[in-house]
């Protein structure tokens, strides 16, 4: 097994009274993408600051591609990037030239050119900075982290404020990263987010990882109950459902239709059940909704958000 890119066993930071990470464990593998959620104030941007050589740690050990970030080398600061959740451009340079400015710092940066097309800003690389928008300008700042070419980035609420739209075209660029042979930790408040672009997420609350997995097996997501719900006319008798789930609980809806809500551990028998019962008496059912638990419901159950 390849060994981690970063590893922390025991980290502790407390602000006078205040235990803001208390004992935290982690290991991040190579060609990683690896989510760090958690409410405001749950530890997670400290546990990022330390990572990234910007904060002392109280106690603990921690180790990024091999060296204590609290003694950063600077061979060392070039194998990572950091893109910070806001970042100030010089407005007046284009984005060919603030990319320039920036692989000046690099002793073996990356091709300008390559990583314009790497961020999809070919058509705005004559473009001043201040002519881009939200969207563009985040590429521009994740090509800044990517000039230096690091092994290592840190992307701290890569999308936030983003359009839908704009945040999907994010998340291509960023799983793209993988592709490079980059090992990317992020921090973001968007579900989806983790979903879509994460290998393994670290759920952090009031100092502590409280879950770590894969998307799907966070929370043991996969042994919580599916809800089944839909819509049945009023008045409609559900003696031929008694049984049927964990738990079906029934309210009254719009247009004097009533609605039904189905827990279940086996989805796919109980589904055959709903569908022939309404087969069998003519019955028109509607809304009929799947939904497992989602990732926001865990995230919800495990910090009391």
């Amino acid at each position: 097994m390849a060994e981690p890119v970063i590893s922390i066993r025991g980290l502790r930071k407390s602000y006078d009274e205040l235990e803001a990470v208390r004992g935290i464990d982690l290991d991040v593998l190579p060609r990683e993408i690896f989510a760090v959620l958690g409410p405001n104030g749950a530890g997670k941007t400290t546990t990022v600051e330390i990572l990234e050589g910007y904060r002392d740690r109280d106690g603990g050990e921690v180790s990024v591609l091999g060296v204590d970030p609290a003694r950063p080398t600077p061979a060392w600061r070039e194998r990572i990037g950091i893109v910070l959740q806001e970042t100030t451009l010089e407005p007046a340079l284009t984005v060919r030239e603030s990319l320039q400015q920036y692989a000046g710092y690099y002793r073996e940066p990356r091709e300008v050119e390559e990583v314009i097309g790497l961020v999809g800003l070919e058509d705005q690389a004559d473009s001043r900075a201040r002519k881009l928008s939200g969207g563009q300008k985040r590429r521009l700042d994740v090509g800044i982290a990517l000039v230096g070419d690091p092994d290592l980035l840190f992307l701290d609420e890569p999308t936030t404020g983003f359009d839908p739209s704009a945040r999907r075209q994010a998340w291509e660029m960023v799983a793209g990263l993988r592709d490079l042979g980059k090992t990317v930790l992020l921090t973001t408040h968007y579900m989806e987010e983790a979903q879509v672009l994460a290998d393994r997420v670290a759920i952090i609350s009031e100092g502590r990882i409280v879950a770590l997995d894969t998307p799907e097996n966070l929370g043991d997501r996969r042994q919580l109950p599916t809800t089944i719900t839909f819509t049945v006319p009023a008045g409609t008798g559900l003696g031929d459902l008694e049984g049927i789930g964990q738990t079906l609980s029934q309210t009254g809806g719009e247009d004097g239709r009533i609605e039904i809500s189905i827990s279940t551990h086996d989805p796919v028998e109980n589904l055959n059940r709903i569908t022939a019962w309404a087969l069998e008496t003519g019955l028109e059912i509607g809304q009929l909704e799947v939904r497992r638990p989602s990732l926001e419901d865990v995230y919800l159950g495990l910090t009391d958000a």
